[in-house]
């Protein structure tokens, strides 16, 4: 596990607000309401990547909590926590991936999406809509469907856009890292 540093909280900071600017992005699905594709939750899994899971947690936390004032002037905490969680357990994994070192290849692409596709289920397919029912009284039915389509919305927009952003900044990092210093 990543030590929480100055950098931590940079990259918090930053995340967060990446990830409010990136709420407005999205390609609602006409046939589940409040349901959309969001290019951020690639940001997300892209953080929690590099950073691991308290930064991961945190900007999925406070940049659900914000996004959702600015835009709708209320919080739905049944989305804010499973964002959070899933920040959270994807960056479980963060030095596994390599992408800091510059190693994300193959086997770490594979294990990124494997990742991500178990922490988005656990997110979305599971706690988002007991979340809904509990707090909320939300209908099973709708919820389940609602969730299961942030899932498969995610899913697809982490396994491609994530991945590309994380293949690009692994390739940077590593360029950048292998430049010899000239005094």
């Amino acid at each position: 596990m990543k030590k929480f540093t100055i950098r931590s909280v940079v990259a918090i900071g930053i995340g967060t607000a990446l990830y409010i600017v990136l709420s407005l992005v999205s390609i609602p699905l006409a046939f589940i309401p409040n349901t959309a594709i969001q290019p951020r939750a690639a940001l997300l899994a892209l953080l929690a990547a590099i950073f691991g899971p308290i930064v991961g947690g945190a900007v999925g936390l406070l940049g659900h909590i914000l996004a959702d004032a600015f835009q709708y002037g209320g919080v739905w905490w049944s989305w804010v926590f499973p964002d959070a969680v899933f920040g959270i357990l994807a960056g479980i994994f963060a030095s596994k991936y390599q992408i800091e070192k510059g190693g994300f290849a193959t086997k770490q692409i594979v294990l990124f999406n494997a990742v991500q596709i178990v922490a988005n289920a656990l997110a979305w397919i599971v706690l988002a809509p007991i979340l809904d029912i509990v707090i909320y009284a939300e209908p099973a039915n709708k919820v389940f469907t609602q969730g299961a389509f942030a899932f498969l919305g995610n899913i697809i927009t982490i396994g491609i856009l994530g991945t590309l952003l994380a293949v690009a900044y692994t390739k940077v990092k590593a360029s950048s890292s292998s430049l010899d210093r000239e005094d």
